[in-house]
């Protein structure tokens, strides 16, 4: 799946989407900030948690925020991060190129406000060397995210 689903994704919905295909690997926010020329923050990363009940859920957070325990829970109750396999076989994208578009099983989206800091962020787009530029409230629309607090 990975870049062909986001591009899918995308084409479905007849939204003529860029996606930047580098030749570095950005699969860290580090990596993708200084390959794309723009502050941590801007990146976009896509973290998966599975909840206590089971549910699994992604959390679209700003590069450089933290997930703060406390709100977390307020928000969902107790969750764990996910396996890197689990990660990928559930997306369809490789860790480091994980995003709300194109997954391989619908998931519920969730988006921390630490991204409308934002008027455009930069999410992976399926590949560890992808990326495309978006306003978090159209990522929020797209993937019918709900903003949530779970972040420092």
């Amino acid at each position: 799946m990975s870049i062909a689903s986001v591009r899918a994704f995308f084409q479905a919905r007849q939204i003529d989407m860029p996606i930047v295909e580098l030749d570095l690997n950005t699969s860290t926010v580090a990596l993708a900030a200084q390959a794309h020329g723009v502050e941590p923050g801007r990146i976009a990363k896509t973290l998966a948690f599975k909840l206590a009940d089971g549910k699994v859920i992604l959390l679209v957070a700003r590069g450089d925020a933290r997930i703060d325990n406390a709100k977390f829970k307020a928000a969902f109750g107790k969750g764990k991060m996910l396996a890197l396999e689990e990660v990928e076989a559930l997306t369809g994208h490789p860790v480091g190129g994980v995003c709300p578009f194109g997954l391989a099983t619908p998931l519920p989206v969730y988006l921390d406000r630490s991204l409308l800091a934002f008027d455009e962020v930069l999410p992976a787009a399926g590949s560890v060397n992808s990326a495309l530029r978006i306003s978090p409230q159209f990522m929020a629309e797209l993937t019918q995210g709900q903003w949530v607090d779970a972040c420092q």
